[in-house]
């Protein structure tokens, strides 16, 4: 039984026949699962998808695991399980110190990194369920950044435009539409199907500052508006 983790776990593994076995035991667990084999693109695929966990090797083709592992945690609290062969003290030490939540040798059980992942991302949900939760949004579109209680996510343009829109005019209801053309002013066409995927990816951007709020609300059948209030 999983934690109701819709999101995919990214398994970021250059061994296939690896990455496919732990992709079998994690989804005969209940999660879905993305996998990628270099470390190139492993951060944009990051910003873009919004993976539940990430499985990351240290030792990849291209980038290397820390190196990938220190950019997210820039501007990321995704929970990250590092995988590798080197067992020496200091490179998981290393491994620690930069942000990885957990740390697994090879060779490994994978039912041991199922049980690792369920770890992982329990202990995530209750740390995440602590933090401090009055801090107001702060806006910086110089940088498309927004903070609060002392975090910080960066916004892709078009995510922090839709997040400027709703959020200059709090309360107020905003047609698929209006939104639309407020993001794409070049008046190309979009599906409201658009909006919507870019609604589900802030609002799950936005959990990171505010875990316990809901901040941007759908109203059946007309659009969204922006109010914070307690989820």
């Amino acid at each position: 039984m999983t934690d109701q983790i819709t999101d995919p776990i990214l398994i970021v593994e250059d061994e296939v026949r690896l990455a496919e076995l732990l992709s079998d035991y994690l989804r005969a667990a209940g999660y879905d699962t993305e996998h990628l084999a270099v470390g190139d693109g492993v951060v944009d695929w990051v910003r873009a998808q919004q993976p539940a966990l990430l499985l990351l090797d240290l030792m990849l083709p291209g980038r290397d695991g820390l190196s990938i592992c220190k950019e997210l945690r820039r501007f990321s609290t995704l929970p990250i399980i590092m995988t590798t062969a080197k067992v020496e003290e200091i490179d998981r030490l290393l491994g620690l110190e930069l942000g990885a939540d957990d740390y697994i040798c090879k060779p490994y059980s994978p039912r041991e990194v199922v049980a690792r992942v369920k770890a992982v991302l329990r202990r995530h949900g209750a740390e995440r369920s602590r933090l401090p939760d009055a801090a107001p949004l702060a806006l910086r579109p110089e940088q498309l950044r927004v903070t609060a209680n002392e975090r910080e996510i960066e916004l892709s343009a078009v995510e922090f435009a839709l997040l400027q829109t709703l959020f200059d005019a709090p309360g107020r209801i905003f047609s698929r539409q209006q939104l639309m053309s407020r993001i794409y002013q070049d008046n190309r066409i979009v599906s409201d199907r658009t909006i919507d995927s870019h609604i589900k990816k802030l609002r799950r951007r936005l959990t990171e500052l505010h875990p316990q709020r809901e901040l941007i609300h759908s109203v059946y059948g007309v659009g969204y508006r922006y109010e914070d209030r307690e989820g």
